[in-house]
């Protein structure tokens, strides 16, 4: 009874480091680190890029409708000869010989400009605030993958340590039963804490490895780049 009381107390003690460990998160927050990130998301993110080409397309538009205002004036000219006969058709008398002058105005396009130009600048501002709003988004993503890069390293240091913790109560709990001083069932029950935790490591790795590439993606940049 004492044998299995002993092995339970040390699987007991186990849990018990790993839920503290887990608790320990907030001291690994680097903040101006985080305001790193931030800063290069805004730079290199691709939805920033969209947003921003977006926006700066709009205020050409604005340009551009402004211009177009010297569409309503339409200038011409036209020559007619001094002689007073076609080549084409000799015997024609020009009424009005020499420079012609000709200027048109369109009443129908003017009424129609101001509304563009008006359009034009409440796209824009439309654009400015769906950009601030891709800035806000892109702060809060930034930040859920950095908390979430934190917690797969906290985890996966957690599971390598257990995994070694348990194949060392393993290897105690062999030469304890090959001196016939541990039951099989409890030899048995540490084998399969070792397959358990080294499953769980695995998983922590990879659940590393996808919150290390998710971070890296929307900074644009290697961790270990970024000093």
């Amino acid at each position: 009874m004492k044998k299995i009381s002993t092995l339970s107390f040390i699987i007991a003690v186990l849990f018990c480091l790993q839920a503290s460990a887990q608790n320990t998160i907030m001291s690994d927050v680097n903040y101006p680190l985080l305001d790193k990130y931030i800063s290069l998301a805004k730079q290199n993110y691709p939805r920033m890029k969209i947003s921003e080409g977006q926006m700066e397309s709009l205020k050409q538009n604005i340009s551009m409708a402004k211009v177009s205002f010297l569409d309503l004036f339409n200038a011409s000219y036209y020559y007619r000869p001094n002689d007073n006969i076609t080549n084409n058709q000799p015997g024609q008398i020009y009424t009005v010989n020499g420079w012609q002058f000709g200027f048109t105005f369109n009443l129908g396009t003017y009424l129609q400009k101001p509304y563009a130009l008006k359009k034009a600048k409440a796209d824009y501002r439309v654009s400015g605030y769906q950009y601030e709003d891709t800035q806000l988004t892109t702060t809060s993503e930034v930040k859920r993958r950095y908390y979430a890069y934190l917690q797969s390293v906290s985890q996966l240091k957690i599971r390598t340590q257990t995994a070694q913790d348990n194949k060392n109560i393993s290897e105690t709990s062999r030469h304890k039963f090959e001196r016939g001083e541990l039951s099989l069932d409890l030899y048995n029950a540490s084998r399969m804490l070792v397959s358990t935790s080294s499953t769980d490591q695995i998983q922590a790795e990879v659940n590393y490895l996808n919150a290390k590439d998710a971070l890296e993606e929307i900074i644009g940049k290697k961790l270990s780049e970024v000093k």
